[in-house]
């Protein structure tokens, strides 16, 4: 008993002495935070036939948290108009993809950037290095700076110290930081009296709603203007549900110019335009009135949707019959054009796959996503390494964050929780508020009719609600996709579009 008690303080003792056991009780030290990288370099380009010497800037940013302390680096890439006294004369757009959780590649060497990388204007596979990696002359840096900006985990912008990444990784909480950065950004870089735009593509869009509010109502930051690239703001436009019948509604129009270029209608419309104005009128009024009636709804009514619905889709009646009129986009790819054995694009509906099971429901994979992305990815390493000079062996950069440890996203908004993806996201509101609050603030809607993710009726329908401010907002079309500047006369409309914008409402 004695000799157990001695074995007992005696240990008690080593743990209060010996090195070996007090260092289990220390809780591990957090990360050291490195000093920011910041590689620059001087440059020249002639933009819009206007000759532009500017610095190209590669750096970290530092976003802090209420006490002063570093928590996540953006790893930016900015362009920079070189001899600018008064920068109150030279407007400032922050540019980002979408995702959620997509590095800002797309858009940097796909169109906006001073140089970008040449892949099939025509609906073909980019193959294989190498690609050609030019000049863009055409792009919009004759009027405005631009900032790149890669959200957290994208790109090589990471969280700094023990700070948890999915701080960052959410509806709000992603806008938060990146309104956070863009404060940052302007403080640092003394251009608080520029005029500002934001461009986001695709869920850039749902995100831009979000920062323009946080930027206007809790930053007191004024936005110029905003170009919603692709714009999703409101899910129940997009995304199927049981009991709603909206998104057969906004994808109607893009089932019919899918089938139109694609040769599917029994009687092809001369005028892509024209045609989609029948088609987007039947899909508010008749189409939409169908679906609601439900089981209610008469066997001749019923006969009269199913032929207007062939006319408009060239999908067989007997198929439109057995979905209840329902036609869901998944299916749709596979169903267009199953005789002939190809499925269509969901990115970009120009282009088909071959797939060895004609007879399945859905598509084996995205024939635009096969065709494309590799050139993307070699162009913004060669971005890296050969023009802005960056020298980091400590970070990878990412396309995605969705292979980011414990990766995740939350949709949850106005406090409620959201499953299934996002499926009822609607930041309308968020846009609208900002809008109403900045009289000066307006937006410009960029949508392609063959984008099966984000559909043009869809933004259209979203961007008609009562919180929007209808005379500053302007939509713009394309004959192409998600990515409407892979095609090369919307890449070139697409660009005098933006800098019209930008022109327009660079308030001085």
């Amino acid at each position: 008993m004695i000799r157990s008690c001695i074995v007992a303080l005696g240990l008690s003792a080593m743990s209060l002495t010996n090195p070996v056991f007090a260092e289990e009780d220390k809780p591990a030290a957090a990360p050291a935070i490195p000093e920011p990288a910041v590689f620059s370099s001087s440059k020249s380009g002639t933009f819009n036939g206007t000759k532009v010497a500017y610095k190209a800037v590669a750096g970290d940013t530092y976003i802090r948290d209420a006490k002063g302390k570093p928590v996540a680096t953006f790893f930016t890439y900015s362009y920079l108009k070189d001899g600018v006294k008064d920068p109150s004369t030279r407007p400032v757009t922050f540019v980002y993809n979408g995702g959620p959780g997509s590095a800002s590649m797309w858009l940097h060497m796909g169109v906006f950037g001073p140089r970008r990388v040449v892949v099939p204007s025509d609906p073909a596979d980019d193959g294989a290095a190498p690609y050609r990696i030019i000049d863009n002359p055409e792009t919009v840096l004759d009027v405005t700076d631009l900032v790149f900006i890669d959200p957290v985990g994208t790109g090589l912008s990471r969280t700094l110290g023990d700070e948890d990444p999915k701080k960052h990784w959410g509806v709000l909480e992603d806008g938060e930081s990146i309104a956070e950065f863009i404060r940052t950004w302007i403080d640092e870089n003394n251009r608080w009296n520029s005029p500002k735009f934001l461009a986001g593509e695709s869920y850039g869009t749902l995100r831009s709603a979000v920062v323009a509010d946080k930027l206007t109502n809790d930053h007191d930051i004024g936005l110029n203007g905003i170009m919603l690239i692709s714009a999703v703001l409101d899910y129940h436009q997009s995304r199927f549900q049981p009991g709603s019948v909206q998104a057969y509604v906004s994808f109607l129009p893009s089932y019919a110019a899918t089938a139109w270029y694609h040769n599917q209608l029994p009687s092809k419309p001369a005028n892509l335009e024209a045609f989609l104005d029948e088609v987007r009128a039947f899909a508010s009024t008749d189409y939409a009135a169908a679906l609601i009636a439900g089981n209610r709804l008469s066997a001749d009514e019923e006969a009269r949707i199913i032929d207007k619905l062939h006319q408009y889709t060239g999908l067989e009646k007997s198929y439109i019959k057995a979905t209840n009129m329902r036609i869901e986009v998944f299916r749709f790819f596979k169903e267009l054009m199953r005789d002939e054995r190809k499925v269509v694009g969901r990115l970009d509906s120009r282009y088909l796959g071959d797939e060895p099971d004609s007879a399945g429901e859905f598509f084996e994979s995205d024939p635009f996503s096969d065709a494309t992305g590799n050139a993307f990815t070699v162009a913004i390493n060669d971005q890296l390494k050969n023009f802005f000079g960056v020298k980091l062996t400590d970070r990878r950069y990412n396309n995605s964050a969705r292979g980011e440890k414990d990766w995740g996203w939350n949709w949850n908004v106005w406090g409620k929780d959201l499953p299934n993806g996002g499926r009822f996201v609607n930041v309308v509101p968020m846009l609208g508020s900002a809008m109403r609050h900045n009289p000066d603030m307006h937006v410009l809607v960029t949508q392609g009719y063959y984008d099966f993710a984000t559909p043009f009726y869809g933004a259209e329908n979203a961007l008609a609600q009562p919180e929007i401010v209808k005379d500053r907002v302007a939509f713009t079309y394309y004959e192409s996709g998600h990515m409407m500047y892979v095609h090369e006369p919307s890449r070139l409309k697409f660009l005098d579009d933006i800098r019209s914008f930008i022109e327009a409402y660079d308030k001085q």
